[in-house]
């Protein structure tokens, strides 16, 4: 484990203004395995002072641990102790702005009574006027019934609205759409069909968030079959766009080929599903699918309607087996599923320089440090390894590409080219074993997939507008 600030408190302490009385407490942080952080004098009182410690820890476990061991500091009294997190959450993380200033009786007639009833009329007879004249043109709902939160499951649409801020918050900073989290207090699909469909006016994309399967499956199709804009499920494609981009990379450092190498995956849920359509869409043609039952495969007894279907489209020579099987000389490993799915040694029996993604989040498949030397290329969904898959670098760019051409869907070409635009922000001589992903903070990355996803839109048929023209940098004089 290594400390976060996912799990970072700022404590408040009083401390004898005595010369070494800071250097217990700071060897005490340190015993117990925190990091230090700012230290900050608050104020000066007689014979002592209040200072605020920020710390790092591991975990909530670790965190408490590490309060505790300032607490057993003789001389040291704990003022307050705040989480980092959640202050960082107060009052949420979201607010509305005026795009308009009113400052004067005309500013209000204009963007108001009377003069906003003229609007009115005109996106009234011509719908079509409202992608100009209203927020339409750059809004995405992220919806979301809180079934399937992170790794915290069914945890409700309140325990969900954090998160849905916080997509709203990446959707701005690194694409410059503004989108509204959207939690609906019901788990019935027909009901959240209705709902999506009812506020769809508003919105020029739908982004579906934590929508438990297949109950998602359902919902997405049903959507797009019904709307006029895309619907897009995140944990589904944005997911498998991240996850080809990093592919594509990973198979130039070992030198293979998409459309020769074997594939073996682990999770078959919504994200794996999308996953192996998108692999398959971009070239592959050798993968196998495994859930905790082994193989899917053709025929297997007990499989519901999206694995059956998913079995007509993989596993070309029907095979049975564990996943471990499987992996005897395999190219790739892709997991989409649980701590322990696999295991070191039969990573060790996978063809020479293997390839492996282990996925599963907080902890992977297998654990990376015990497969050093069996894979040339490992990639996770962990912030603290090498190769982090993260969905951010696809849907801000992915949304903003769609929006730009008033997409009426995202369909696989979109996604492929998405993919593709962000495996291309890493030059060749930037690429290496332990970087095969660019950053998230990567600013090339959101323009270049919203460039490539619009031209993808174009090409297919399903952008209302051209692509408008690239930014040029004015001239000095």
């Amino acid at each position: 484990m290594h400390p976060s600030a996912s799990f970072s408190a700022t404590i408040r302490v009083r401390v004898p203004d005595l010369p070494g009385a800071f250097a217990k407490l700071a060897a005490a942080i340190g015993e117990a395995g925190g990091s230090l952080g700012a230290i900050d004098l608050v104020r000066v009182e007689r014979k002592h002072k209040i200072r605020d410690v920020n710390v790092l820890a591991d975990d909530e476990r670790h965190l408490d641990a590490i309060v505790d061991a300032v607490r057993g500091v003789e001389g040291i009294e704990v003022v307050n102790v705040s989480d980092r997190v959640f202050l960082a959450h107060l009052g949420g993380k979201l607010e509305v702005r005026s795009r308009r200033e009113l400052k004067t009786r005309d500013d209000l007639s204009m963007v108001y009574t009377p003069g906003v009833a003229r609007v009115s009329r005109a996106i009234a007879d011509d719908h079509e006027k409202a992608w100009n004249l209203t927020i339409k043109r750059n809004t995405v709902a992220v919806v979301s019934d809180g079934t399937a939160v992170l790794g915290l499951g069914d945890i409700g649409p309140e325990g969900a609205l954090p998160v849905m801020e916080g997509k709203a918050v990446l959707f701005k900073e690194f694409a410059d759409v503004d989108a509204f989290p959207i939690c609906l207090a019901t788990k019935d699909p027909d009901e959240i069909v209705r709902t999506v469909e009812a506020i769809a006016p508003v919105f020029g994309g739908i982004n579906l968030e934590d929508i438990s399967a297949p109950r998602c499956f359902e919902i997405e199709r049903r959507l797009r079959e019904r709307l006029d804009i895309p619907v897009f499920h995140d944990d589904q494609h944005g997911t498998a766009i991240c996850v080809l981009a990093a592919l594509l990379n990973a198979l130039r450092v070992v030198g293979k080929r998409l459309e020769d190498v074997r594939v073996v995956t682990t999770g078959v849920g919504a994200a794996g599903m999308a996953v192996t359509r998108i692999v398959l869409e971009a070239g592959a043609t050798w993968i196998v699918g495994c859930d905790e039952g082994g193989a899917i495969f053709r025929g297997r007894e007990g499989l519901n309607e999206a694995k059956a279907e998913y079995a007509e489209i993989t596993n070309p020579e029907n095979l049975r087996g564990t996943a471990d099987e499987l992996l005897a000389g395999a190219d790739v490993f892709i997991g989409l599923s649980v701590p322990g799915a696999i295991h070191a040694d039969a990573v060790r029996t996978m063809a020479p320089r293997a390839i492996v993604f282990a996925l599963a989040n907080p902890n992977p498949e297998v654990v990376p440090e015990e497969i050093e030397d069996a894979a040339e290329v490992i990639a996770t969904g962990r912030s603290d390894y090498p190769n982090q898959i993260n969905n951010v670098l696809a849907f801000p760019g992915v949304f903003r590409g769609a929006l730009d051409v008033r997409a009426t869907t995202i369909n696989s070409d979109m996604e492929v080219a998405a993919a593709r635009a962000i495996a291309a922000t890493i030059a060749d001589d930037e690429l290496s074993a332990d970087y095969i992903v660019p950053s998230v903070f990567n600013r090339a990355v959101a323009p270049a997939v919203a460039a490539a996803v619009s031209e993808a839109a174009e090409r297919t048929g399903v952008a209302r507008r051209a692509q408008p023209p690239a930014p040029t940098t004015p001239l000095l004089p």
